[in-house]
């Protein structure tokens, strides 16, 4: 289907995002919504408001997802969006200028701008954010990671200034839930890769993530939202070494802790 464009949107527990989300891009010829068997909260229910094309598939990690879902598109691009992420008029205008013309790249990184807790961050690295979520369907899959993987393109690969929009975190419930687990997918990866925590890891690491982020990216820009941005990530970087330190220590000695035995006992 040359010329022509499906959007792939993973759908999990989130009705409350998802109508922005489809409705940005009904102009697309196939919306493609791919919902986690344990979504509860009729996120799939809203899908079927804006495509007839939605089926359910058990969620191991977004890669794995995507890259089941790939093979079964049939036009000749994809774009790829989260729930929480949303196409601006100009990025769609531009979309399909790209997709008309056959000499267009295989593939193209947008700039992506988000919001944390209500506000839209413009510093702390986040102004430099550019994902590759466009490209031609044969021509393109995700690297086998259990988070933060990326698509990888047989081909050339361009760049489109006009932005998708992505509104995340907007509690701290939120943020816990998520680098919850993300923190433990990637210390899974880093561990199967043959990565080991050393002391730098968990006490340098977050504070260069820190300094990198809040100082070099000019966070403190962003005021308190940057502040606690920054403050949070260096954490998730602390977290993710630290179960990959607990990770090496139960594959050693195994997962069983001793606890000594309270020395008060009954006479």
């Amino acid at each position: 289907m040359k010329g022509k464009i499906t959007v792939l949107v993973l759908v999990p527990n989130a009705g409350d995002r998802l109508p922005r989300c489809l409705s940005s891009v009904t102009w697309a010829d196939d919306i493609f919504c791919v919902v986690d068997t344990r979504t509860t909260d009729g996120s799939d229910a809203v899908a079927r408001q804006f495509t007839d094309h939605v089926v359910y598939h058990e969620y191991e990690n977004a890669a794995a997802q995507r890259n089941w879902a790939i093979p079964q598109i049939e036009t000749e691009w994809t774009l790829v969006l989260d729930a929480d992420e949303w196409v601006s008029e100009e990025l769609a205008r531009k979309i399909r200028q790209i997709i008309a013309d056959p000499g267009s790249c295989d593939g193209y990184n947008i700039k992506r701008v988000s919001w944390f807790f209500g506000r839209i961050i413009r510093y702390c690295g986040w102004h430099r954010d550019y994902n590759l979520r466009l490209f031609r369907t044969r021509k393109g899959r995700y690297l086998d990671r259990r988070v933060h993987s990326r698509v990888v393109v047989d081909g050339k690969v361009g760049v489109i200034n006009e932005v998708i929009y992505h509104d995340t975190y907007r509690s701290f419930e939120e943020y816990l839930a998520t680098c919850q687990r993300f923190t433990t997918w990637g210390a899974q990866d880093a561990y199967d890769r043959g990565k080991r925590a050393g002391w730098w890891d968990l006490s340098l690491r977050p504070a260069l993530r820190f300094v990198k982020m809040y100082i070099i990216r000019r966070g403190f820009l962003d005021g308190y939202h940057g502040l606690v941005l920054c403050g949070l990530s260096a954490f998730s970087v602390f977290l993710k070494y630290a179960k990959l330190w607990n990770l090496e220590r139960q594959y050693r000695f195994g997962p069983a802790v001793n606890v000594p035995q309270s020395e008060d006992r009954d006479t």
